[in-house]
């Protein structure tokens, strides 16, 4: 059974029980700024579990992409060391809100994995919560109960909070969880020793095979517990170690998942698989990460040295580490594989097959960059242990870790060269400098929460921005909020015209009004479901209604800028062909900045042209066609565009400007007719690595403002020419003058050196001897350059 067959059959069965299917969220999370990427099957659904957000379907079903390489969560250490870890990996769920609970979850469970999947009853286990004083919580009694139908006492386990209580963070939902273990040893090593024994104690093939957890609490800052609204039900199976226990493999690698990365990788780098120890590891480093690599990548997230950017350039650089240290490969490797893991994935995940072209030539491009830092990386190595007296044998750790720091260099990689060279690390002294610099950095991003205080049950936030930027509102619940710049204070309301940033737009500014007091809104976020306005100071009296009210000058102006943005898009689309597809965007009130998929620079006239049909479309003034709420179906017979890397609901919202020209899912604010924005600009176009496109833009009054100084400047030089009626002729004429006064100022400036040379030669009694010519000149330092080179020729 492929792993295709088995993700199929999950989705089926429990299809059968009367769960929603639903799509994948992308893997690059941006629905909580905490967590970078999406690292278990319940991220997408938090808001749902803390009563946020109303569910669509009470009972759901989907595999999910999950990345763990930061935070609590974080396998990226493991992969290649062990058989079963890996950074990317996919999470077959099946959940609960408010629904059924355990019995249901557990039968499920069982009939699917013994009957579906013709797993051996006698080989599960499963493990269920033991109770916490600390968090004063029982035993979980019911689940063992349930499990005594199924399995004989000896293969039901009492564990610990560590191993059986799910929670995803500090704060945030949480509860008990039940798992099943599968013992996958020989008969023969069944019979040394029970696999009761062996149950979380990190053996390879006695492993975790699906969590039930029963949502059932919320962990405050404090620590505390707090019931959750309701109770849930959220479980997570690993497709990977699932196909290992299935397909009977020893190794979650041995799977078809992963087998055609690995041949490749053993032909190109003529190493077998299962043969050498460190080559086995880099080899399944690799695979693990260029699986990692092209569905972040794809879902719309670049390498770049900046927070999830990071992380992706950090794991392309530890495969291409790996592969160069112990696979010996010197160029680019990695882009090679993405057809593989397109070809595997192609069929449920159909962006990576369509993004193909364009994932490899940004990991081309980056593993480039990579060897590039290698090697100037060595170079610098070679001169610091060159500086060293010849009586040490030490690198200091400080060293080391500038190379680390500064030159992105694997300290791993500096280590086993040093090593080669005859030295050693001080790996205290690097310790030490990798703990500072990882304080700072936490230091810097470090966000402490409060907990949430309600001041109105059961409300829910609502946003009604579209239609106005003022309206009367009540607090539902507010928290502080404490990072390195100071205290701030988060605010939901029940209604708000308050725009929170997403989609390239920025979050709204504004004021929130009580009787004689009022509070400055400094940003707009969503988190979750939830509309967060930020404030600096809290209300005096929290309960009382407000008016709020959004900078309309600040809007209006990013709202044109937003709508141009959509213009623009269409038009490069219809200028340059469909293959431009929209890669990011950053639309305020000064500007709009659009990447854009597009290989080479597009020639002036090209630009000219496009900026061309835009200005026509502004001119037209077409009226704005807003489709709301309505089903993603109906959206995508609209011909609506879908930007890869965006969440999409089962019910979206399309923006049209004459439907022939843009279409597209937005969520964000728009000009209810286009000549609102009034003129449109192009600043400049850029590329920003391979296949990526940059093009600024201003517009409206901005462009008004940038025309003035233009014209303050054209009429400057008017007058400094004295040539209002034909500037250009006048620099022209100033040009070929200045030109003809250089070349004559150079000629001057070459007879006199030829007469200063000849003069100094005529002192030069005997050629042949050495001989020192005293002389005081006043010259310019090029000058006496070229009459020392001069007498050093004759």
């Amino acid at each position: 059974m492929t792993t295709q067959v088995i993700r199929q059959n999950f989705i089926n069965f429990f299809k059968t029980k009367a769960h929603q299917h639903i799509p994948a969220a992308p893997i690059v999370n941006k629905d909580a700024p905490e967590l970078l990427f999406i690292n278990a099957g319940m991220n997408p659904f938090t808001s749902i579990f803390t009563g946020d957000e109303a569910p669509s379907f009470r009972r759901v079903v989907n595999s999910q992409p999950c990345l763990r390489v930061t935070g609590k969560h974080n396998d990226l250490e493991e992969v290649g060391l062990d058989t079963y870890h890996h950074t990317f990996f996919e999470m077959l769920g099946n959940w609960s809100f408010g629904d059924y609970f355990k019995e249901k979850a557990i039968d499920w469970a069982w009939e699917l994995l013994t009957k579906v999947y013709e797993l051996r009853a006698e080989d599960l286990y499963a493990t269920v919560f033991e109770g916490s004083s600390a968090d004063n919580l029982p035993a979980d009694q019911e689940s063992y109960a349930l499990w005594k139908r199924y399995l004989p006492e000896s293969h039901i386990l009492y564990a610990n909070k560590e191993d059986n209580f799910w929670e995803m963070g500090a704060i945030g939902p949480c509860g008990p969880c039940t798992e099943l273990h599968i013992d996958l040893r020989s008969p023969a090593e069944k019979a040394k020793k029970s696999g009761a024994q062996l149950v979380n104690q990190g053996d390879p093939e006695v492993i975790e095979l699906w969590n039930l957890v029963f949502m059932a609490y919320y962990r405050r800052a404090d620590q505390s517990l707090a019931p959750l609204p309701q109770q849930h039900v959220d479980t997570g199976m690993g497709l990977e170690r699932l196909a290992m226990a299935i397909q009977g493999k020893r190794s979650t690698y041995d799977t078809d998942a992963f087998t055609p990365l690995l041949t490749w990788l053993s032909k190109a780098s003529k190493c077998s698989y299962g043969k050498e120890l460190p080559q086995d590891q880099a080899m399944r480093v690799i695979s693990d990460h260029i699986r990692a690599i092209s569905f972040a990548i794809a879902d719309g997230q670049r390498p770049s040295n900046h927070k999830a950017g990071y992380v992706i350039r950090r794991i392309l650089r530890r495969a291409v580490s790996y592969g160069h240290r112990y696979l010996g490969f010197n160029a680019p490797f990695l882009y090679h594989m993405v057809p593989l893991v397109a070809r595997s994935f192609g069929e449920t995940y159909p962006h990576i097959s369509k993004e193909q072209s364009s994932l490899q030539d940004i990991i081309k491009e980056e593993e480039a960059n990579f060897f590039t830092t290698l090697t100037n990386g060595l170079k610098r190595l070679n001169i610091l242990l060159k500086a060293l007296p010849t009586t040490q044998k030490e690198l200091p750790g400080q060293a080391c870790f500038e190379l680390y720091d500064t030159f992105g260099f694997p300290t791993d990689l500096t280590e086993v060269i040093v090593k080669e060279k005859g030295y050693t690390i001080d790996q205290k002294g690097f310790t030490t400098a990798m703990a500072a610099q990882q304080a700072r950095a936490k230091k810097a991003t470090q966000r402490e929460y409060g907990d949430w205080e309600v001041v109105k049950e059961g409300a829910h936030s609502h946003f009604v921005g579209y239609d106005t930027l003022c309206t009367t509102s009540h607090i539902i619940k507010y928290r502080s909020l404490t990072t390195a710049t100071g205290k701030s204070y988060q605010l939901v309301l029940n209604q708000t015209p308050f725009y929170p940033e997403g989609g390239g737009q920025i979050g709204d500014i504004g004021h929130l009004i009580w009787e004689g007091e009022s509070i400055e809104v400094i940003d707009t976020q969503r988190e979750h479901d939830l509309i967060i306005h930020y404030t600096q100071n809290l209300p005096s009296q929290p309960a009382l209604p407000c008016k709020s009210e959004v900078n309309g000058v600040k809007r209006q102006q990013t709202t044109n800028n937003h709508t141009a943005t959509h213009l623009l898009h269409a038009s490069l689309r219809k200028c340059l062909g469909n293959h431009v597809v929209q890669k990011g965007s950053l639309v305020h009130d000064q500007a709009l900045r659009l990447d854009f998929s597009h290989s080479g620079k597009i020639a002036k006239e090209e630009l000219d042209a496009i900026a061309k049909i835009v200005n026509e479309k502004i001119r037209a003034n077409l009226p704005l066609k807003e489709y709301r709420n309505i089903p993603m179906a109906e959206a995508k017979a609209l011909g609506a565009l879908a930007l890869f890397g965006e969440k999409y609901g089962e019910r979206v919202r399309v923006v049209s400007f004459d439907p022939l020209f843009s279409t597209e899912l937005c969520g964000g604010t728009h000009v209810k007719g286009t000549g609102d924005i009034g003129f449109f600009h192009i600043v400049s176009e850029t590329g920003m690595g391979a296949g990526i496109r940059r093009i600024k833009v201003i517009t409206g009054n901005r462009f008004e403002q940038h025309f003035r100084s233009l014209q303050s400047d054209y009429d400057t030089i008017c007058t400094l020419l004295r040539n209002k009626e034909q500037p250009v002729m006048a620099i022209e004429k100033l040009i070929r003058e200045d030109k003809a006064m250089r070349e004559a100022l150079a000629a001057a400036a070459y007879l006199k050196r030829k007469e200063i040379t000849n003069r100094l030669l005529q002192k030069v009694t005997n050629p042949k001897q050495a001989i020192i010519i005293e002389e005081v000149m006043v010259s310019d330092i090029e000058s006496l350059k070229k009459i020392a080179f001069a007498l050093r020729a004759h």
